[in-house]
């Protein structure tokens, strides 16, 4: 069978990747092209577009970009008519991938939504773009079952992927002081910083998080980059700061660290299945944030407090990520700080709540049943 999938940033890419390399061993004859990144191509599917020419972050960037947008709006149904596919398939990326829904579902084209955009915590009113768009939701959080059955719309919870990929890494990994030496880095305790995949976040992230460097000399800070930004980007912003750049390297940064700044996001909840105590940080650009505020419905905005129920991790948004703050935050989750048995002893209740490993496989089997049971094509 014929699979186009449509991703929009790191995150995506990275589960994008384990759903390709399940729909192979699921569907020998299968053909997939993608909008992706580097990590859906060597799982073997061909990329049309790399994430890094379509991530837009906030109103304003989006603003400013309108007619890039428009232009890749086009090529993409273009080359989903062309590739004529069983079945498309959307991770996440909300504002290109629902109006890629309305068009593929007009087409003729079966669409399979694979990580539910946050609709639980603001655009509510998009759920209807999922009834009438949309022929399956495949949802990764066990509370988006509640949500979706409120709309009238019957998900099941498969579990987790990110779980499939902390456990693969985690058994993987060598000793701490052998990654350490890979890395180039000294044998002294570390700090990792996660200041987000897209230039916008880390221009607005990383100058916050540098403030809190020089109040631990005794341990070294290393920031997890990403490929698709330029080294000049984060260089400008690090300046004289005592920070070590490595990119591509988030899992084993994260593995080798005592304590981490993280932007929110799904990095959230990758550190705090590497069992890494963290405190999440964001700020955004003014417009951006005083839109989100008026909007959004959540009580928090990472992942881990929102599977919890509750404030596991401190979080530091817009003016309250300060230096103050920070400082104060990340001296007590450190080793022999006031926060840090509780902080990993609630991370032991949340991959509770997620269930086993095994969800990319169990999503791509379920993918594979339903096309082949209910005839290819919408």
């Amino acid at each position: 069978m014929k699979y186009f999938i449509i991703s929009g940033e790191h995150s995506g890419d990275l589960h994008g990747s384990n759903l390709v390399k399940e729909l192979f061993k699921c569907d020998q004859q299968a053909e997939i092209q993608c909008w992706g990144g580097d990590l859906m191509e060597t799982a073997g599917a061909n990329l049309l577009m790399h994430y890094r020419k379509t991530a837009f972050m906030g109103f304003v960037e989006v603003a400013k970009n309108l007619g890039t947008i428009r232009k890749l709006f086009s090529l993409c149904k273009q080359q989903i008519t062309r590739f004529s596919p069983d079945v498309v398939i959307l991770i996440d990326y909300p504002g290109f991938n629902f109006r890629i829904a309305e068009f593929a579902k007009k087409s003729g084209f079966r669409v399979f939504y694979y990580i539910s955009p946050k609709l639980w915590a603001w655009k509510e009113g998009r759920v209807k773009m999922v009834k009438k768009y949309v022929d399956r939701m495949y949802i990764i959080f066990p509370f988006e079952v509640d949500f979706y059955r409120k709309h009238d719309i019957e998900v099941e919870y498969r579990g987790n992927p990110l779980l499939d990929e902390t456990e693969k890494k985690l058994a993987a990994f060598p000793p701490q002081s052998k990654i350490k030496k890979e890395l180039g880095i000294a044998d002294k305790p570390v700090i990792a910083m996660l200041a987000g995949s897209r230039k916008s976040e880390v221009r607005e992230i990383l100058p916050a998080m540098l403030k809190a460097v020089n109040h631990f000399p005794d341990y070294q800070f290393v920031l997890a980059g990403v490929n698709s930004l330029p080294d000049d980007l984060y260089r400008r912003i690090i300046g004289n700061h005592e920070v070590i750049l490595i990119k591509d390297k988030t899992y084993e940064i994260l593995h080798i660290s005592e304590a981490a700044l993280v932007k929110s996001g799904t990095a959230t909840l990758e550190t705090a299945l590497l069992n890494i105590p963290e405190v999440v940080c964001f700020k955004g650009d003014l417009v951006s944030m005083l839109i989100a505020w008026i909007v959004i419905k959540v009580k928090y905005i990472s992942l881990v407090n929102l599977i919890a129920g509750y404030e596991a991790v401190k979080e530091l948004i817009q003016y309250s990520l300060n230096e103050k703050n920070l400082v104060r935050e990340l001296k007590e989750i450190l080793p022999g700080g006031s926060k840090r048995k509780k902080i990993l002893d609630d991370y032991n209740k949340i991959r509770e709540i997620l269930g086993p490993a095994g969800a990319s496989e169990r999503i791509a089997e379920d993918m594979v049943k339903v096309l082949r049971h209910n005839g290819l094509k919408g």
